[in-house]
């Protein structure tokens, strides 16, 4: 990540940035005044200030905190939070909050590094209940864009301005939006999102994924439960599955994510120093970061990351943790970080 950056200004959710869809879904329960944030996350801050220019815009500094996590919350109360919270401390699963929204609240205060969504509600549950993921690790990022292509795409809409071949097949809800192309002969298994631009090539199999503007995947291709950033290239013949593809990412033809391990146990995933954390399942791909080149004919092994701006040569079987003499990178960034507490009052 670029200094100052953070996932809830690079990470876009069904085409939004995160912390954009956060402060939506939070408008849409509450009477939201003013938005306080730590001074130090200005591409955040401009986002908000862009499509919510009523808002009340406070920076403040979480180095020097005041109260909570740097918010005075004096004469403030807060939103009630469920004691049913789902954790892992196994393998880190991300927690899982429900919040009761009665009304008469005034200050909601939650990470920068988490998830609204309105979960599907049953007879008896508070139709005003909204659910918050935190993002720990990328698989979590990874479970809640699975999550949401559940929950909110729940029928299909097809822009008018998208081609779609006549011998192409869309099955299930999918949201396809301006300028997309659908080759001949590809199935769209939902819930899938395609947004803007994209390109899916002759004979391609796209399956519960949500696809970010302007990516091109060639002909011949699996892609299954993954998620792509945008601007992506994807030649022919690739199979990509339950993977996280960050920005500008190549690969070439012939080349793969695999997802299982041969003994189906659960996959782990080197978060650094030498130590492997379980993912908590044993469908897992890989992390690409922005800006990388993958050759043809590569393998990437299940639970394998590529940093940002790593080239990968042709023929290459990706199975450990590159040294430097294999990879070239501009910054050692990571797919994810934990980052400091956004208020809402």
């Amino acid at each position: 990540m670029e200094k100052n950056e953070c996932p809830a200004s690079s990470l876009l959710l069904l085409g939004q940035p995160l912390i954009v869809r956060n402060i939506r879904i939070a408008i849409g329960e509450l009477e939201i005044k003013t938005i306080m944030i730590p001074e130090r996350f200005r591409p955040a801050i401009k986002l908000i200030q862009d499509n919510f220019p009523l808002l009340d815009i406070q920076e403040y500094n979480d180095e020097d905190t005041k109260g909570h996590n740097g918010a005075d919350t004096k004469g403030d109360s807060r939103h009630e939070v469920d004691n049913d919270t789902i954790t892992n401390s196994n393998n880190g699963t991300a927690l899982t909050r429900r919040i009761k929204l009665s009304g008469n609240e005034e200050f909601l205060q939650m990470p920068l590094n988490v998830v609204l969504h309105h979960t599907r509600s049953s007879p008896s549950s508070n139709p005003r209940s909204i659910s918050m993921d935190s993002l720990v690790y990328p698989w979590d990022f990874l479970n809640i864009t699975y999550k949401i292509l559940h929950e909110e795409i729940t029928g299909t809409r097809i822009s008018t301005n998208t081609s779609v071949a006549s011998s192409s097949i869309i099955h299930g809800p999918c949201l396809i939006e301006d300028d997309v192309t659908i080759d001949d002969f590809c199935k769209i298994k939902g819930p899938c999102f395609i947004s803007k631009g994209s390109f899916v090539g002759m004979g391609s199999l796209v399956r519960e994924c949500m696809i970010g503007n302007n990516t091109c995947i060639g002909f011949n291709c699996e892609i299954g439960k993954s998620y792509f950033s945008g601007d992506d290239k994807i030649a022919h013949h690739n199979v990509i599955l339950d993977s996280l593809i960050g920005q500008n990412v190549w690969f070439g033809g012939y080349s793969g994510t695999a997802n299982v391990l041969l003994n189906r146990k659960n996959i782990k995933y080197d978060i650094g120093d030498r130590r492997l954390i379980d993912t908590g399942t044993d469908h897992f791909g890989a992390v690409v970061g922005n800006n990388c080149a993958v050759g043809a004919s590569v393998i990437i092994l299940p639970g394998r990351e590529l940093q940002r701006n790593t080239v990968i040569q042709a023929g290459t079987v990706v199975g450990k943790k590159l040294s430097s003499e294999e990879i070239y990178l501009g910054k050692n960034d990571r797919a994810l970080e934990i980052t400091p507490t956004a208020n809402i009052t």
